[in-house]
C-alpha cells in the first residue's frame, strides 16, 4: 500500500484543487442583457415602414390567393386588385391587379390598409410562375388608412 501512495497522491490533490477552483468562479455576467430581447419582434411604425418601402399602396382590394403552410417554409401570396400608389421608387406605372408574397400571414381588415412592399428577394421558383415582383416589408404591420381632415 505504501508503494502505491505516491501514484495516487497527485491524483487526489488534483481532484480536490479543481473542485476548489470551480467554487471560486463567480456567476456569469451577461454584458448584453439590455440588448437581448428574446421572443419580442420589432414592429416598425407607419412612418418607418413608408420610408423603408420601395412601393406603398393604399387599398381595400387585397385578398389571400395561395399559401404554402405545411409544405416547408411558410409564405403567403396576396392579390391586390386595385388601389392608389402613394410611393414608388422602381415603377412609374403599375398595373392592377398584381400579386405579392409575404413571409407572414397578414391580418386583413375590411377598411382600406397601407401595403408596404420591397423588391422581391428570393422565392425564385415561384416568382416567375406567379409573376411576383414585390414582397411584404419585413417588420411592417398592417396599418389602416386614416381619413385626413
Amino acid at each position: 500500500m505504501k508503494g502505491r501512495l505516491p501514484y495516487f497522491l497527485p491524483l487526489l490533490l488534483m481532484i480536490f484543487s479543481c473542485e476548489k477552483k470551480e467554487m471560486q468562479i463567480p456567476h456569469e455576467i451577461d454584458l448584453f442583457a439590455q440588448e437581448r430581447r428574446e421572443g419580442k419582434a420589432y414592429i416598425m411604425s407607419a412612418q418607418e415602414c413608408f420610408d423603408a418601402s420601395d412601393l406603398v399602396v393604399s387599398t381595400a382590394g387585397i385578398k389571400l390567393v395561395d399559401s404554402s403552410t405545411g409544405r416547408g417554409r411558410s409564405f403567403f401570396i396576396y392579390k391586390i386588385n386595385s388601389g392608389e400608389i402613394l410611393k414608388s421608387t422602381r415603377d412609374s406605372v403599375l398595373g392592377f391587379p398584381f400579386q405579392m408574397v409575404s413571409a407572414q400571414r397578414l391580418k386583413l381588415k375590411k377598411e382600406p390598409i397601407y401595403v408596404y412592399l420591397k423588391k422581391l428577394q428570393g422565392y425564385r421558383f415561384i416568382a416567375e410562375e406567379k409573376k411576383l415582383k414585390y414582397q411584404w416589408l419585413k417588420g411592417a404591420s398592417v396599418y389602416t388608412v386614416k381619413e385626413e381632415d
